[in-house]
Parts: structure tokens; C-alpha cells; sequence
């Protein structure tokens, strides 16, 4: 299941595709761990690394839809599978990539064709992207911004021009980016109507860059623009579309969270394994301490369940239309649940390892900063925590027919995700029945005792429904939310597992561990100042053991002492 450079061939995609992914793993290894380490701790920027992606056209051939180049094409398949294995190699190296996308969201929104013909250029001669929208003072809040745009007469074309005057804040990539996608307001319009989406380039005498505002290898950004000319070629988006574009780059971006955690932890997770398998103490092997195998054996198989529900959200994403959105929830779940599983994949192994996991020369303290980083970045987990109880009452009570979704690894262009259009209706948006991938997999004793669990969720929202002033209470909500969570990651497990026919000890782990998680959840809310007595009953009435398999969880074991000594970095 996990991503090994000895062993790497993309043999899924196209000639072009496998030369370039294989072309990345290579440098990095060729490069080496001590380069890697060493340029982590002085904070070095990465210009070796976008020396390398520039000549091999990596960000152009990867980031550049067929509508701007007929010869390229934005393909979430083959952008996920490059997430991975960035973050395998490092936080930094992920991230200049990833605000590049988010940078290039609104331009491949835009009908403005002298832009998209500016950013597919720039791409080709190797440039990053910016995308400036938080502010120091409102974060993301974009009804808040404080970036004007006042009107400074018409341009040699009779259309308006404007002069930008304001600063924005931790935006990455804004010390070098060809193109920032900057948005603002403009002075004279009231409203929604005055917003505007615009290109910078932080080359311009106008453009100020401020500071760094992290202690990290990453440059992100403070910079401010002081009289910036915007004529009208620069302007990307004006009214509630420059509003829709902030969104639905946020939809683009937000997604390559989960599978950049995913390579984080596999890493990880070779160096972990490694270590505490040839360790002894106390005359006896590190790894043959029941804890030890517990631990070892979650961790590898929450990394298992993380590849599986975002591999599986990729063909949602891919599939999407205007009829067919339910994209909107599988991405917030790949950013909230997907991250935050990342976060406990490191704690499990660093409870093995202790004091290793601070040593300098590894990956693995790298990776136990940098993964706490990504559940906070693009939302907040409470942010989409709360996004997704939008879609609770369809998904669970009024399941809707849909074509089956095969795997989506075809060459084609994800034209949509350009065309998403106004960021609104999450509300009505159905879902396929969930029901259905569990009772494919009733067999398995874990996946029918986390089905009770599910089923019992239904009980509780129809026969003690949150109340109103539950409903504003967010500590509560989110509780629930976390229980829903559960049932919708259930489901895209499954649907993974049998596309790619994973082992049933597995997968019956995987399980094994929602049980367990669900029951944490229930015992959470059972706490709740604002739970009602029934509701109380409900969560211990659906507290519940996993069903134990020594022999089970034994084959499990091996899968995970087979990673000891399976790869480690070039030196």
C-alpha cells in the first residue's frame, strides 16, 4: 500500500506522466537525506528544487488545463499522485506547489484570455504562482478585506484601470511568484458588486514584499501594494463571481492536503518501523511488546484507510458536473478527516520511537512538526467540520441514484473544476446510498458492528433530533459531525477496497478502528454540557467493542514488520 522510491512505477499513466513522477523521485534521491535534512534546518528556500522542476516543465505539464494548451491537462488523478510524493520528501517542497495551484485557480476561472495566455507562459518558463487572499487582519474572512482598488480613470482602451493600495498576508510563494492572484474591493461600489479578483506580479516596483512571516524553509508571505496599477488585461474577476472564485479555489486547493499528509506519514513511517524493529531493550525486541505491535499496527492501518478514502474522493472529484456535486463533501472530509488522521499516524509511531522521533538527521522530527501544519491550513477542522453537516440529512435519509463511478485514472481533462459556478445549494445536493458499500462488506465482523453504530446515528437525528439552541451551540454540532464523519469515510473505504481488492484482514482493521473511534466520539458527546438525557442514553447505548481476531490482527503484524528495512532515503 505505500509509496516506496526503490520500487516506484506509476505504470497507471502515460509515458509522459511516469517520466516526469519517476524524474521527481530520482532527484530527490539522487540529491540525498543529508542535503534534505541540512536544507530543512538552515531554512534554505528550495531554488535547487524549482531549478529542477522549471527544466523538466514538472508545474507547467501538471498544472496547465487543456483550455490554455491543448497538449497538457489538469488531471487531479496524476496532481494527487505528485502531492504524495512531494510530501514524502518534505512540507516545503509540497507547498510551493500547492499555492502555485491556488495561485492559478482564479486565472483558469477567468474568461480574461490575456491572463490565461500570461500564467500559461509564465508556467512554461518555469515560474511559481501566489494566491493573495487572507489578511492579517480577517484571515480568510473575504467579506472583509481591507485590499481597495480605486478607480484611476480609463485606459489607452477606454476601460478602467484602478490603483491597488493594501497588504496581504501568509501568502506563500510571494517572494518569486510570476503571477499573485490578488483579491479586493473596490472603493466606490458597496457590497458584494465591488469585489475584484486581479494579477500582480511581485516583480513590480508597486509590489513591496514585507517579510516572511514563518520560521520554516517555506517563504510565506507578507507583502503590500502601494499605488499597484491594475488595468483591465489584469483584472480576473469582478462582483459575486470574483467571491465564487476565491471559493471554488479553495474547493481546487484544499483537496491536495490529505494526499501531501499521506506522503508525510509514509516516510514516516519506513524510519519508525525500521528503528523499532531492530531495537532491543530489556533483553527483548522493541516490536515484540504487545503495545508496541498495537500501536505500530494502527498506525499503518489508519495510513491504510487514508490512502483509500483520498484515492477514492479523486474519482469523485473527477466525476463531477453540474449534476453530480457531491464532490463538496468528499473534499472537506479528505481536508478535516484525512489531515487529522495524519496527526494521529505520527503520534502512534512517536509514542514507539520516543526520543528518536527528535533526533536532527531524520525525516521523522521533520514529519512531526510539519503534519500538524496541515489540518490547520485551507479551513480549520472546525471550519469544515461544520461544512459538512450541510450535507448530513441528504446523505444519510434520501439516498439518490447515480451512474456507478468507476476508478478515474483516464488522461482527460478536469474541466469542471474550472466551471464550478456560484458557491451555493450545498444543502440540496444528494448522495448515492452509503448503505450500499456496507452491505457489500456485511461479512466482515467489524464493518457489521461499525454498521450498527451507523444505523444507530440515524436513530439518534430521527428520534432525538438536535434542538434549536443545540443547533447553535458548535460544540455539540461538531460532536455529531465528528460521528458523520465516520459514516462517510466508512463508505469510500469500502468503495476503494473493492476496486482494488485490498486484503479483508485489513480491511476488517480498518474497521476494528472505526468502532473504536465511534465509540470515542459517543463518549464525547455523552459529556456535552447541552446533551439531553436521552441523547446521553443514546451515546452509551452505542458505545461498542470491536470484534478481536488474534489471528487477524497477526497477518496484520506482518504486513507492517515487512516495512522494516524496506527503504530508507540515499544518504
Amino acid at each position: 500500500m505505500l509509496f516506496n522510491p526503490r520500487t516506484y512505477d506509476p505504470a497507471q499513466f502515460d509515458d509522459t506522466t511516469r517520466r516526469l513522477l519517476r524524474a521527481t523521485v530520482d532527484w530527490f534521491e539522487s540529491r540525498g537525506k543529508k542535503a534534505l535534512i541540512d536544507t530543512y534546518i538552515d531554512r534554505a528556500w528550495y531554488g535547487d528544487f524549482l531549478e529542477f522542476a522549471a527544466k523538466e516543465g514538472l508545474f507547467a505539464e501538471f498544472l496547465t488545463p487543456s483550455s490554455a494548451d491543448p497538449q497538457k491537462r489538469w488531471d487531479t488523478a496524476r496532481i494527487a499522485e505528485l502531492n504524495e510524493i512531494l510530501g514524502f520528501y518534505g512540507l516545503g517542497y509540497w507547498y510551493t506547489w500547492q499555492v502555485t495551484i491556488l495561485g492559478l485557480g482564479p486565472v483558469w476561472q477567468s474568461e480574461n484570455e490575456a491572463v490565461r495566455a500570461r500564467a500559461a507562459k509564465l508556467l512554461s518558463e518555469g515560474h511559481v504562482m501566489a494566491f493573495g487572499l487572507s489578511e492579517r487582519s480577517h484571515g480568510a474572512d473575504i467579506y472583509s478585506t481591507d485590499m481597495i482598488l480605486t478607480p484611476a480613470g480609463e485606459g489607452a482602451d477606454g476601460k478602467m484601470t484602478f490603483t491597488a493600495n493594501g497588504s496581504k498576508y501568509y501568502i506563500g510563494n510571494g517572494n518569486v511568484a510570476g503571477l499573485v492572484s490578488v483579491f479586493g474591493r473596490r472603493s466606490d461600489v458597496d457590497g458584494p458588486e465591488g469585489y475584484v479578483f486581479f494579477a500582480a506580479d511581485s516583480r513590480h516596483e508597486a509590489y513591496h514584499l514585507v517579510k516572511n512571516v514563518v520560521n520554516a524553509q517555506m517563504y510565506v508571505s507578507e507583502f503590500r501594494l502601494d499605488d499597484y496599477p491594475v488595468r483591465a488585461e489584469d483584472v480576473l474577476h469582478t462582483g459575486k463571481p470574483a467571491f465564487d472564485a476565491a471559493l471554488n479555489t479553495v474547493n481546487v486547493g484544499k483537496f491536495n492536503l490529505c494526499t501531501a499528509s499521506i506522503g508525510i506519514c509514509e516516510h514516516a513511517m519506513y524510519e519508525a518501523v525500521t528503528h523499532a524493529h531492530n531495537r532491543e531493550l530489556y533483553g527483548q525486541k522493541v516490536t515484540d511488546f504487545p503495545h508496541v505491535r498495537r500501536e505500530l499496527t494502527d498506525a499503518y492501518t489508519r495510513l491504510t484507510a487514508m490512502k483509500l478514502f483520498s484515492d477514492r474522493a479523486v474519482d469523485y472529484f473527477r466525476t463531477a458536473s453540474p449534476e453530480d456535486r457531491r464532490y463538496l463533501l468528499f473534499n472537506p472530509m479528505t481536508k478535516m478527516k484525512v489531515t487529522t488522521e495524519g496527526e494521529k499516524v505520527i503520534d502512534l509511531m512517536w509514542d514507539v520511537i520516543a526520543a528518536k522521533g527528535f533526533e536532527a538527521d531524520t525525516y521523522f522530527d521533520k514529519a512531526a512538526r510539519d503534519i500538524r501544519g496541515l489540518p490547520k491550513l485551507e479551513g480549520t477542522v472546525h471550519v469544515n467540520l461544520a461544512l459538512i453537516l450541510k450535507f448530513m440529512a441528504n446523505y444519510l435519509f434520501a439516498p439518490a441514484e447515480y451512474p456507478a463511478v468507476p476508478s478515474r485514472l483516464d488522461a482527460t481533462d478536469d474541466t469542471f473544476l474550472f466551471q464550478q459556478g456560484p458557491a451555493r445549494g450545498l444543502g440540496a445536493i444528494r448522495f448515492h446510498d452509503w448503505r450500499t458499500a456496507y452491505d457489500k462488506h456485511a461479512h466482515l465482523p467489524n464493518v457489521a458492528r461499525f454498521r450498527e453504530q451507523a444505523d444507530g446515528l440515524c436513530t439518534l437525528l430521527l428520534t432525538h433530533a438536535p434542538s434549536e439552541a443545540q443547533q447553535a451551540d458548535l460544540d455539540f454540532l461538531l460532536e455529531i459531525g465528528q460521528l458523520f464523519a465516520l459514516v462517510v469515510y466508512g463508505q469510500l473505504v469500502l468503495e476503494q477496497a473493492e476496486l482494488t481488492g485490498l486484503d479483508a484482514d485489513l480491511l476488517d482493521h480498518v474497521f476494528d478502528i472505526l468502532v473504536r473511534d465511534f465509540s470515542a466520539h459517543a463518549t464525547e458527546l455523552h459529556g456535552k454540557t447541552s446533551t439531553t438525557e436521552e441523547q446521553a442514553a443514546w451515546a452509551l447505548a452505542n458505545v461498542r467493542r470491536p470484534v478481536a481476531d488474534t489471528d487477524r490482527a497477526a497477518r496484520v503484524w506482518a504486513q507492517v514488520e515487512a516495512l522494516s528495512g524496506a527503504y530508507e532515503m540515499q544518504p
